[in-house]
């Protein structure tokens, strides 16, 4: 078995802490680790390193390679150029797999759930590889607890009978449901017989394309012109060019409700009806009790931390007097709060997000207006991570900006310089080692350099500590993109 992990996203629905650039996915909401890290973890033991692949946008590749340093068998990091929602994403991924394995069973996993039963989870794995070896499309459904209206829905027909059912409870399914509102949410979880759609397929690589062609045939051929280029100098071109002609379409909408349909043969289109005049591949759903949550939004995170007495989670730098059933999320300023009800509201360096619980869904909107804006604070933290360190913006005005720098012992940035500002460093802590044109020095703690504009620099810190450096910019355009680099140990030259 192979596991693909889609690890796109936007950001949205937990902003601020999430944003564009830094999405839920590596965000560290439950324990020490990322999300994106806790999944590919729960995988060890069953699905080896040099089989997991991560379809990721290129903006994300940095901070992936970051969570996973030295690791050369995997996981392998497949790029797309745009996010073009999931059924290309697990396209690219089916002709990769099916290119080196035609014979591929491909497991996929958002990058950003929770599962807390990790060995039901894994029990439950091995059984639906079993079934996707017989050319089944499988899918695990998660038993409701309430009517969330935030989820899609699997409708669950007939009981599949067998050895591997006895194991575990499997179903034909019926259809595949959009998000409902709290009326039909309701009707559902009295029903029984509609289950959460958890986003994890399983099936065979082969199999999968095969859907993808009868029902997104536009999307098949351009596929396939991306497989042809396989092995070859022009894949990464044509993956790029072809990616901007795709239709962004999600893989329940374009393969999976229609591979549902229980519509007669006949009244299919030829090109949709299997061989022999046979209706489609049967769709199977495990019922999974794994202790599953997809943090959809702010309203989750109490199935993930612990509330106190009066039902408040309260997280960082908090004083509270008198609030019941509140999630306040703080950073280092302090936040005060005094008698909220059912709200939520999280700080952060450069955006403060306060709302009810029951309009938490709404985040996802407020966002759509800061990118309307095109206000920083939906795209970039003031704290920017990179794989050498981060940096954080103190102060920026007209011709001016300063930053804190940290970076990693024994790492470097690029080699670049900038035409359109100068930069003056001052050590706060540790030893860094300067590239300055021609010269290569060390400047220590309270001792400073200047690199004017159009001077070819580089950082690096030597030591076995953080160096930490306070960075004054000044310049008539002081945007990110005012960089040449000539060398650097990431891959992030332009070719």
């Amino acid at each position: 078995m192979y596991a693909v992990i889609l690890a796109g996203g936007s950001g949205t629905r937990f902003w601020p802490l999430s944003r564009e650039l830094y999405p839920k996915q590596f965000l560290k909401i439950s324990g020490p680790k990322t999300l994106l890290e806790q999944t590919v973890h729960r995988l060890s033991g069953l699905v080896p390193l040099d089989k997991i692949y991560l379809v990721a946008n290129g903006k994300y590749v940095q901070d992936i390679k970051g969570l996973f340093p030295g690791s050369g068998t995997g996981p392998h990091i497949l790029v797309e150029p745009m996010g073009k929602n999931t059924a290309p994403a697990i396209g690219l991924a089916a002709i990769q797999l099916e290119f080196k394995d035609p014979e591929a069973v491909m497991a996929v996993f958002p990058a950003d759930h929770l599962i807390k039963n990790t060995k039901t989870f894994t029990q439950l794995l091995k059984a639906a590889v079993t079934v996707a070896q017989q050319g089944s499309l499988v899918t695990l459904g998660i038993k409701p607890t309430g009517p969330e209206t935030g989820y899609g829905y699997i409708r669950a027909g007939s009981r599949l009978t067998g050895s591997q059912s006895r194991k575990v409870k499997m179903y034909l399914v019926d259809s595949f449901v959009e998000k409902p509102n709290n009326v039909t949410a309701k009707r559902y979880y009295k029903s029984r017989r509609y289950f959460w759609n958890s986003g994890i397929f399983i099936w065979k690589a082969s199999v999968i394309l095969k859907e993808i062609e009868r029902f997104c045939p536009d999307l098949y051929k351009q596929l396939m012109a991306i497989k042809d280029s396989l092995g070859t100098s022009r894949a990464p071109k044509t993956i790029e060019q072809t990616y901007t002609q795709l239709e962004s379409v999600s893989i329940d909408y374009g393969v999976m409700e229609k591979a549902c349909l229980s519509l007669p043969v006949r009244h299919l289109p030829a090109r949709q009806a299997g061989a022999g005049g046979r209706q489609a591949r049967r769709v199977v759903m495990i019922e999974a009790d794994i202790g599953w949550t997809d943090l959809g939004s702010w309203t989750a995170v109490g199935e993930v931390a612990k509330a106190d007495r009066q039902g408040n989670i309260m997280v960082g730098n908090v004083l509270d007097l008198g609030s019941h059933s509140s999630v306040v999320y703080g950073d280092k300023r302090l936040v005060a709060t005094i008698g909220l009800e059912n709200m939520i509201v999280v700080d952060s360096p450069d955006a403060t997000l306060v709302c009810p619980k029951d309009r938490a869904q709404d985040v996802k909107k407020l966002v759509e207006q800061l990118k309307k804006r095109g206000a920083q604070e939906q795209y970039v933290h003031r704290t920017v991570y990179r794989p050498w360190g981060s940096f954080t913006v103190l102060e920026e005005d007209q011709g001016y900006k300063i930053k804190r720098l940290e970076v990693k012992p024994g790492a470097r940035l690029s080699l670049q310089l900038h035409n359109h500002r100068s930069e003056h460093w001052v050590v706060v802590s540790g030893v860094a080692r300067v590239t300055c044109g021609e010269r290569v020095y060390d400047v220590k703690a309270n001792e400073s350099t200047y690199i004017p504009m159009g001077t070819r620099h580089r950082i690096e810190n030597p030591g076995n500590q953080p160096l930490q450096i306070i960075e004054v910019q000044n310049g008539s355009y002081l945007g990110e993109d005012d960089i040449v680099r000539f060398d650097d140990d990431y891959g992030r030259i332009e070719k």
